[in-house]
């Protein structure tokens, strides 16, 4: 029984400033949320750390939640978004270099499961 779709993005090369900007970060949060319409429950939470200034966000959502992370020192971006809920698929790659200037992105998908006792899924 597939149980939901989580998404695993790695975006690389982006710009520092834009890192370590929670402006921009919410802006990313803001577009995948109406892209998708998603739900939030709450407050988003965002921290920004001292130097170098790297960015957590984190939203639950009606169908999970959403996260990003950011490491300006090393031009990298994580986010992960995981939905019980169909949804279509997020332009990650076309969207993070536009909005974060990331030269490189992968993204990787998988189908959350439930197992059948013994293991097997179902």
């Amino acid at each position: 029984m597939t149980l939901g779709t989580e998404w695993l993005i790695d975006a690389s090369g982006c710009d520092p400033a834009a890192l370590a900007d929670i402006n921009r970060l919410q802006a990313v949060f803001t577009r995948i949320i109406d892209d998708l319409d998603l739900h939030v429950l709450g407050q988003i939470a965002w921290h920004k750390f001292d130097s170098p200034g790297g960015v957590t966000g984190l939203a639950m959502l009606s169908e999970s939640h959403l996260a990003c992370h950011t490491y300006p020192e090393f031009r990298a971006a994580t986010f992960n978004l995981y939905c019980c809920r169909d949804r279509a698929n997020w332009p990650w790659e076309q969207m993070l270099k536009e909005m974060l200037g990331a030269v490189e992105v992968d993204v990787r998908t998988f189908e959350r499961t439930a197992l059948q006792a013994g293991g097997a899924a179902r």
